[in-house]
């Protein structure tokens, strides 16, 4: 071969690595809720990173699903076709229990920590799978509010059994549940849905639905929460895919959306002509039915964007590890160990923030304390981290230079996916307003959230004229506070939640420069600009992984 060919200086494949092994925040995170990396999440995480797993991922999203909505007679189908890859990956999330195993009554305590845990690290395999298993594990504290139907479709949703294909629910391993909330005219404002819900008459209660929803994630799912405008007001409903006997529902999907990533998964413009449903929670009041679901997904959102930007820096720094320029390795170029460290510090902050979050969950049913923190932290949680999940991938895109910017790099479809949780359950605005209204309406969300940041005062300099800066802001906050106070307060209360973790729970190192670069000076500074005087060789070091066969010393 012509030594012109001969290939030197290029990263090994970044295959058949545990993408726990180089996670000290994970191992933190869990150690908080006096749990560790047990070898059911090992086994996942090797999974995630396993060669199988990294083409699945691949080609999940080379092959995009395609909408049937007829075949060669004209006859209706409305059917997704997708990729094997997309049902290797599915059938894995669900066997793990992501779907809906926290709900099983076996399934111990700290379930929802553990399954926290384990949606974190699937998501670095690949996200867009994981929108349907979201929407199922979300489904199910909704549904318990038609204890009939629960106790029908809750045991099929908990199964860890992946059973794809449009067939009567009853003679189904496994279930899926979706929702579909959003229309044309209203976006998050669901309460403009003009979806009609009229009693069929029949002798158990249900309902017949017309009207057509805007977004519907995950249109092969088998059961759809859904919002409808009932005689009382708006109500939330259970569409089956499939009726008893195996009859369709009359749901025609009318097209897929064309996503700037998701590229994976389906989600759809569907149409309810007639469809039969069944009633969840009290007529006129499906805002508060839906309202837990609501934050089962947005917790995964912070799950979610967290896992990214776990993903970015692993390929980040194996890329900086393994890549020789102006004669020593990228990891040890003073400039490029500035930006890791940066993004690994965004990544320690992010994962510790979810994680918490995951286990208020866990505890909200038992300590109200925890249910009031829950009501404000998870609203500027998800504001935060996903916003921070857009630019901190795109700076770990760059650490890559032009192969970073290539498809056979994962970071497009990392980069692309990014801005999806920032959207998904309430954007920016609609989640800072939410933490607002929480300010306003709920004393003991504030007292809750402040007996949190309270214990990690007297650390750093810096978080304690930051939560200063917190307690001057919120005797401001009431009835007559502008709304424009909603993103400041976010931002800040968001940051002083990651720090607070991070003080008490990461090296100090972390922490510390957390607190600096965070709390201390924010504005214009990019990644990377980091003040003097910290290891950042050391914070790098503990987050990057290994290469089969590759030592790194």
């Amino acid at each position: 071969m012509p030594a012109t060919h001969e290939v030197t200086n290029q990263v090994p494949p970044l295959v058949d690595v545990d993408v726990t092994a180089a996670d000290p925040a994970l191992a933190a995170g869990l150690a908080a809720g006096g749990l560790g990396v047990d070898s059911d999440l090992r086994a996942l995480g090797a999974a995630a990173g396993s060669a199988e797993i990294v083409e699945a991922a691949r080609q999940a999203n080379t092959h995009s699903p395609v909408l049937r909505t007829h075949d060669r007679t004209g006859r209706r189908l409305d059917e997704v076709e997708f990729h094997p890859a997309w049902h290797l990956l599915m059938n894995r999330a669900v066997t793990a229990g992501l779907q809906a195993w926290p709900w099983d009554p076996g399934a111990g305590e700290q379930a929802h920590l553990r399954r926290g845990a384990g949606f974190y690290v699937w998501t670095q395999a690949e996200a867009g799978h994981l929108c349907p298993i979201s929407m199922s594990y979300a489904a199910v504290p909704a549904l318990r509010h038609a204890p009939a139907l629960d106790d029908r479709f809750e045991p099929l949703l908990r199964a860890r059994s992946y059973d794809f294909g449009l067939r009567d629910p009853a003679a189904k391993s496994g279930l899926l549940a979706g929702m579909s909330m959003t229309e044309k005219q209203g976006g998050s404002d669901v309460r403009l849905g003009t979806t009609r819900a009229v009693p069929d008459g029949g002798v158990d209660g249900g309902y017949r639905l017309t009207g057509h929803k805007w977004f519907t994630s995950a249109p092969m799912n088998d059961l759809f929460l859904t919002l409808a405008q009932a005689p009382e007001g708006l109500t939330c409903f259970l569409l089956p895919r499939v009726l008893p006997g195996g009859e369709r529902n009359s749901i025609r999907l009318e097209r897929l959306k064309d996503k700037l990533g998701n590229r994976s998964n389906a989600s759809a413009e569907i149409e309810y002509d007639n469809a039969s449903g069944h009633l969840v929670g009290e007529p006129g009041r499906g805002v508060a039915t839906i309202i837990q679901m609501v934050t089962m997904t947005r917790l995964d959102c912070v799950l979610g964007s967290a896992g990214g930007l776990r993903a970015a820096l692993t390929e980040a720094s194996h890329h900086a590890a393994h890549r020789v320029a102006f004669g020593r390795e990228l990891i040890d170029q003073p400039v490029m160990t500035a930006v890791l460290a940066d993004l690994a510090v965004e990544s320690w902050a992010a994962t510790l923030t979810a994680l918490r979050l995951a286990q208020a969950v866990d505890a909200q049913d038992d300590d109200p304390s925890e249910a009031a923190l829950l009501r404000i932290a998870l609203p500027v949680a998800k504001f935060w981290v996903c916003k921070r999940a857009v630019p901190t991938i795109a700076e770990a895109l760059e650490c890559l230079g032009g192969n970073g910017y290539v498809e056979e790099s994962v970071m497009p479809r990392l980069l692309r996916e990014s801005p999806l949780n920032g959207l998904w359950e309430g954007s920016g605005n609609v989640t800072a307003l939410d933490a607002l209204r929480a300010v306003r309406r709920s004393p003991e969300s504030v007292s809750a959230l402040l007996d949190e940041l309270d214990p990690a005062v007297g650390n750093d300099a810096f978080y304690d004229a930051a939560l200063r800066a917190l307690r001057d802001l919120l005797p401001t906050i009431g009835a007559e506070v502008p709304e424009t106070a909603a993103r400041p307060f976010a931002s800040l209360a968001a940051r002083l939640f990651a720090a607070s973790r991070l003080l008490r729970l990461a090296p100090p190192e972390v922490a510390a420069l957390y607190c600096a670069t965070r709390l201390g000076t924010i504005g214009d500074r990019t990644l990377g600009e980091l003040p003097a005087g910290y290891p950042v060789r050391d914070i790098v070091a503990a987050v990057t992984p290994a290469a089969p066969g590759q030592p790194i010393g």
